[in-house]
């Protein structure tokens, strides 16, 4: 299993993705290889393929929840760039590449303070944080009990 934290730490609550997957990475998640990185980029489509179920970890702007957590099909975008790509796209790349489209999932988490060149994340988002982190290692846990 994979699980892919991404976002730009020096964005204020844009950092939520890598500061969930680096504290995922600091517990004993034996079953899972994490990822951190600012980004996805086309270059993510290798490492979906080796595994059979993704997590794709992002801030989530909006939105009046904590967290969201979807299943998420392979999909193209309307313009396809090559920077900063959508889970669905990477899933598509990995299908069309590599032949295989594991299960995937996205983790949003909800932000407020987005923009700002600054570290660390506003109270709200850490608060938002605590709860994603905790809805994800039950998941995660019944999952390796099933």
């Amino acid at each position: 299993m994979l699980l892919i934290g991404y976002g730009n730490p020096g964005r204020g609550d844009d950092g939520l993705g890598p500061a969930f997957s680096e504290s995922m990475a600091a517990r004993d998640l034996t079953s899972w290889t994490i990822d951190t990185d600012y980004q996805l980029v086309a270059e993510h489509a290798f490492d979906v393929s080796g595994h059979e179920l993704v997590v794709f970890a992002d801030a989530e702007i909006g939105s009046a929840e904590p967290f969201s957590f979807r299943e998420i099909k392979p999909g193209a975008p309307e313009v396809l760039g090559s920077h900063s790509l959508v889970p669905e796209t990477v899933l598509s790349l990995c299908e069309t590449l590599y032949g295989v489209a594991p299960t995937a999932f996205v983790l949003g988490i909800s932000g407020v303070e987005y923009g700002e060149v600054k570290e660390g994340l506003s109270d709200q988002a850490a608060a938002n944080l605590t709860k994603a982190q905790a809805f994800f290692l039950d998941w995660a846990g019944r999952l390796s009990t099933a």
